[in-house]
């Protein structure tokens, strides 16, 4: 079973390092960190933070806008494309159980996202060094758990969704809806509505961080604004229910066992279904 796992986990890995997407992905956050190092942005202060620090905090915010879009396009068409190819009745001919497959798809296509995300990170903490600037560790790891937690979380949803469409068409739309629909409930419309409607603050803010791209904004936002003033009130809230360590241990925990929850319930439908 592990080695099956294993063994389509990279075939996979491989099939994704020869993507194109794969090399678009990777140019694209290889060339954020090279533009905001070339834009000098390691040299403007913001809210008392400079050097690498900045730069993380930038690198984050379009780490969250690209991301999810990227991984949700990208690996719907994994499951769905393969049943749309007639691909299944080759692979699944061979002595490779129905769990091995599905999983270490998910494990190589995890690898294959989250690689250049971190090697870009990796990139301009070592650069920093070079350049004698000051790298902020804490914030680092921080920031690297947070993708990670991110990439698992959208990764996992995606293969939801690529199991339950029947045609690669109908999966990326799915996966489109589905981005647009966290993007457009964020905290600013979502807890604008249930105030109207008068419910109660808790069980608003309790709804709003049922968004994983809320949490990822919010626990970004904590890294430089501890009390979370921006949020406003909901600062209050979120605060009292968690505290500042439970939230970022919140924001790593909840979109991983999301994101798990997602891929076991995808496997599930993928293993019922009529595969061919």
């Amino acid at each position: 079973m592990l080695q099956s796992l294993w063994l389509t986990a990279k075939l996979d890995l491989i099939e994704s390092l020869r993507a194109r997407w794969f090399l678009v992905y990777s140019l694209v956050f290889g060339g954020i960190v090279a533009l905001l190092f070339a834009f000098g942005i390691t040299e403007s202060r913001v809210l008392g933070f400079i050097g690498l620090s900045r730069l993380l905090v930038t690198y984050i915010q379009l780490a969250m806008a690209i991301l999810p879009i990227f991984v949700l396009i990208t690996t719907v068409r994994s499951v769905a494309g393969d049943r749309e190819a007639g691909v299944f009745e080759y692979l699944l001919s061979f002595p490779v159980p129905l769990g091995a497959w599905f999983w270490g798809k998910f494990l190589g296509r995890y690898l294959a996202i989250f690689l250049p995300v971190f090697v870009a990170m990796l990139g301009a903490a070592l650069w920093a060094v070079v350049q004698d600037i000051e790298v902020p560790w804490g914030m680092f790891g921080y920031y690297t758990a947070i993708l990670a937690a991110m990439g698992w979380c959208f990764l996992g949803i995606a293969m939801l969704i690529s199991t339950l469409a029947r045609s690669t068409d109908v999966a990326q739309g799915l996966a489109f809806v589905t981005w647009l629909g966290m993007l457009v409930f964020l905290d600013l419309i979502l807890l604008g509505l249930l105030i109207q409607s008068r419910v109660a603050p808790e069980v608003a803010i309790t709804i709003a961080l049922a968004n994983p791209l809320q949490v990822f904004r919010t626990a970004a936002l904590s890294m430089f604004d501890p009390q979370l003033i921006v949020l406003g009130p909901s600062a209050y809230v979120i605060l009292d229910l968690f505290g500042a360590s439970g939230f970022k241990l919140f924001a790593v925990a909840y979109p991983v066992i999301l994101g798990t929850l997602s891929a076991a319930f995808g496997f599930v439908v993928f293993r019922r279904s009529d595969l061919p």
